[in-house]
Protein backbone atom coordinates (compact mmCIF):
# COMPACT_ATOMS: atom_id res chain seq x y z
CA UNK A 1 0.00 0.00 0.00
CA UNK A 2 1.02 3.64 -0.17
CA UNK A 3 0.22 6.74 1.67
CA UNK A 4 -0.96 7.77 -2.46
CA UNK A 5 -3.87 5.20 -2.20
CA UNK A 6 -6.59 7.33 -0.62
CA UNK A 7 -8.98 6.44 -3.10
CA UNK A 8 -8.40 2.52 -2.41
CA UNK A 9 -8.03 3.22 1.17
CA UNK A 10 -9.88 6.43 2.41
CA UNK A 11 -9.11 5.42 5.95
CA UNK A 12 -5.68 6.96 5.26
CA UNK A 13 -6.84 10.19 5.24
CA UNK A 14 -8.19 10.29 8.50
CA UNK A 15 -5.07 8.63 9.88
CA UNK A 16 -2.97 11.41 8.49
CA UNK A 17 -5.10 13.96 10.00
CA UNK A 18 -4.59 12.04 13.10
CA UNK A 19 -1.31 12.09 12.80
CA UNK A 20 -0.92 15.57 12.16
CA UNK A 21 -2.79 16.37 15.09
CA UNK A 22 -0.49 14.20 17.43
CA UNK A 23 2.94 16.13 16.28
CA UNK A 24 1.31 20.12 16.56
CA UNK A 25 0.39 18.61 20.26
CA UNK A 26 3.81 17.64 20.87
CA UNK A 27 3.24 14.01 21.52
CA UNK A 28 5.98 11.44 20.51
CA UNK A 29 5.64 10.02 17.10
CA UNK A 30 8.01 7.08 15.52
CA UNK A 31 6.76 5.28 12.01
CA UNK A 32 8.18 2.91 10.66
CA UNK A 33 8.26 2.55 7.05
CA UNK A 34 4.48 3.55 5.98
CA UNK A 35 4.58 5.35 9.37
CA UNK A 36 7.42 6.75 8.15
CA UNK A 37 6.15 7.91 4.78
CA UNK A 38 2.21 8.89 6.67
CA UNK A 39 4.24 11.36 8.48
CA UNK A 40 5.85 12.66 5.62
CA UNK A 41 2.70 13.12 3.68
CA UNK A 42 1.01 14.61 6.85
CA UNK A 43 3.93 17.04 7.21
CA UNK A 44 3.18 18.35 3.42
CA UNK A 45 6.42 16.18 2.02
CA UNK A 46 5.53 14.26 -0.77
CA UNK A 47 6.29 10.03 -1.46
CA UNK A 48 6.76 8.96 -4.63
CA UNK A 49 8.71 5.56 -6.37
CA UNK A 50 12.33 5.13 -5.60
CA UNK A 51 14.31 4.35 -8.19
CA UNK A 52 14.66 1.21 -6.24
CA UNK A 53 13.50 -1.28 -3.94
CA UNK A 54 15.41 -2.15 -0.90
CA UNK A 55 14.10 -5.82 0.16
CA UNK A 56 16.63 -7.34 2.63
CA UNK A 57 19.21 -6.84 5.23
CA UNK A 58 21.40 -3.60 3.18
CA UNK A 59 23.10 -1.06 5.89
CA UNK A 60 22.24 2.40 6.48
CA UNK A 61 24.70 5.29 7.46
CA UNK A 62 24.03 8.04 9.52
CA UNK A 63 24.25 11.58 8.40
CA UNK A 64 26.79 14.40 9.85
CA UNK A 65 24.61 16.29 12.50
CA UNK A 66 27.32 18.89 13.71
CA UNK A 67 25.64 21.10 16.32
CA UNK A 68 22.51 19.27 16.20
CA UNK A 69 20.50 17.40 19.37
CA UNK A 70 18.91 15.24 16.52
CA UNK A 71 19.20 11.33 17.68
CA UNK A 72 22.29 9.64 16.41
CA UNK A 73 22.61 6.63 14.53
CA UNK A 74 25.64 4.17 14.56
CA UNK A 75 28.14 5.06 12.08
CA UNK A 76 26.76 2.42 9.58
CA UNK A 77 24.81 -0.62 11.10
CA UNK A 78 22.91 -3.01 8.98
CA UNK A 79 18.94 -2.86 8.96
CA UNK A 80 15.75 -4.85 7.30
CA UNK A 81 14.20 -3.03 4.63
CA UNK A 82 10.95 -3.92 2.60
CA UNK A 83 9.28 -1.15 0.59
CA UNK A 84 9.69 0.30 -2.88
CA UNK A 85 8.74 4.07 -2.04
CA UNK A 86 10.88 7.02 -0.83
CA UNK A 87 10.06 10.50 0.65
CA UNK A 88 10.95 14.13 0.53
CA UNK A 89 11.84 15.09 4.15
CA UNK A 90 8.68 17.33 5.24
CA UNK A 91 9.37 20.77 6.27
CA UNK A 92 11.40 21.21 9.42
CA UNK A 93 12.72 17.56 9.57
CA UNK A 94 16.14 16.82 9.57
CA UNK A 95 17.92 13.62 7.96
CA UNK A 96 19.58 11.33 10.32
CA UNK A 97 20.14 8.46 8.39
CA UNK A 98 20.75 7.24 4.30
CA UNK A 99 21.97 4.26 2.18
CA UNK A 100 23.32 4.34 -0.92
CA UNK A 101 19.92 2.49 -2.49
CA UNK A 102 17.35 5.15 -0.62
CA UNK A 103 19.11 8.64 0.18
CA UNK A 104 16.43 9.24 3.07
CA UNK A 105 16.28 6.41 5.51
CA UNK A 106 15.21 8.67 8.30
CA UNK A 107 14.39 11.60 9.44
CA UNK A 108 13.20 13.57 12.70
CA UNK A 109 11.46 16.37 13.00
CA UNK A 110 12.18 18.76 16.74
CA UNK A 111 12.91 15.89 19.38
CA UNK A 112 8.81 14.26 19.13
CA UNK A 113 9.19 13.05 15.83
CA UNK A 114 11.38 10.17 14.13
CA UNK A 115 10.58 8.64 10.54
CA UNK A 116 12.47 4.90 9.85
CA UNK A 117 12.31 4.03 6.04
CA UNK A 118 13.48 0.56 7.38
CA UNK A 119 11.88 -2.52 10.03
CA UNK A 120 14.12 -2.06 13.44
CA UNK A 121 11.18 -4.37 15.10
CA UNK A 122 11.46 -7.30 12.99
CA UNK A 123 12.33 -10.15 14.27
CA UNK A 124 12.75 -13.73 13.02
CA UNK A 125 9.32 -15.31 13.29
CA UNK A 126 8.26 -11.44 11.62
CA UNK A 127 11.11 -11.57 8.75
CA UNK A 128 9.31 -15.47 8.13
CA UNK A 129 5.67 -13.98 8.12
CA UNK A 130 6.53 -11.48 5.65
CA UNK A 131 9.01 -13.32 3.16
CA UNK A 132 5.84 -16.29 3.04
CA UNK A 133 3.26 -13.51 2.72
CA UNK A 134 4.96 -10.92 0.14
CA UNK A 135 7.33 -13.85 -1.47
CA UNK A 136 5.73 -12.22 -5.05
CA UNK A 137 8.11 -9.02 -4.26
CA UNK A 138 11.40 -11.40 -4.37
CA UNK A 139 12.43 -10.63 -7.89
CA UNK A 140 16.12 -9.38 -9.40
CA UNK A 141 16.78 -6.21 -8.13
CA UNK A 142 19.60 -4.49 -7.33
CA UNK A 143 18.92 -4.27 -3.27
CA UNK A 144 15.87 -7.23 -3.34
CA UNK A 145 17.85 -10.26 -1.75
CA UNK A 146 16.57 -13.49 -2.22
CA UNK A 147 14.45 -15.81 0.00
CA UNK A 148 17.65 -17.83 1.49
CA UNK A 149 19.88 -14.47 1.96
CA UNK A 150 16.76 -12.97 3.80
CA UNK A 151 16.51 -15.33 6.46
CA UNK A 152 19.71 -17.05 6.95
CA UNK A 153 20.54 -13.57 8.86
CA UNK A 154 22.07 -14.64 12.07
CA UNK A 155 20.13 -14.15 15.72
CA UNK A 156 22.84 -11.44 16.89
CA UNK A 157 21.79 -9.16 13.83
CA UNK A 158 17.88 -8.48 14.62
CA UNK A 159 19.17 -8.74 18.46
CA UNK A 160 21.49 -5.55 17.37
CA UNK A 161 18.24 -3.73 15.22
CA UNK A 162 15.92 -4.54 18.09
CA UNK A 163 18.47 -3.15 20.59
CA UNK A 164 18.49 -0.03 18.15
CA UNK A 165 14.78 0.67 17.83
CA UNK A 166 14.82 0.33 22.28
CA UNK A 167 17.28 3.31 21.97
CA UNK A 168 15.54 5.15 19.72
CA UNK A 169 12.25 4.50 21.85
CA UNK A 170 14.18 5.91 25.09
CA UNK A 171 15.34 8.87 22.99
CA UNK A 172 12.06 10.28 22.36
CA UNK A 173 11.01 8.92 26.09
CA UNK A 174 13.67 11.05 27.67
CA UNK A 175 13.21 13.67 24.81
CA UNK A 176 9.71 14.26 25.77
CA UNK A 177 9.02 13.58 29.89
CA UNK A 178 10.10 16.78 30.52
Amino acid sequence: MSVNDESQYPWLIEEKNFIKSAIEAGKPVLGICLGAQLITDAMGGKVCPNSEKEIGWFPVEAVDLENSSAYRFPEETEVFHWHGETFSLPAGAVQIAKSQGCNNQAFQIGSNVIGLQFHLETTPVSAQSIVENCRDELVEGLYIQTETEILSAPEERYSSINRLMGSILEYLHASNSG
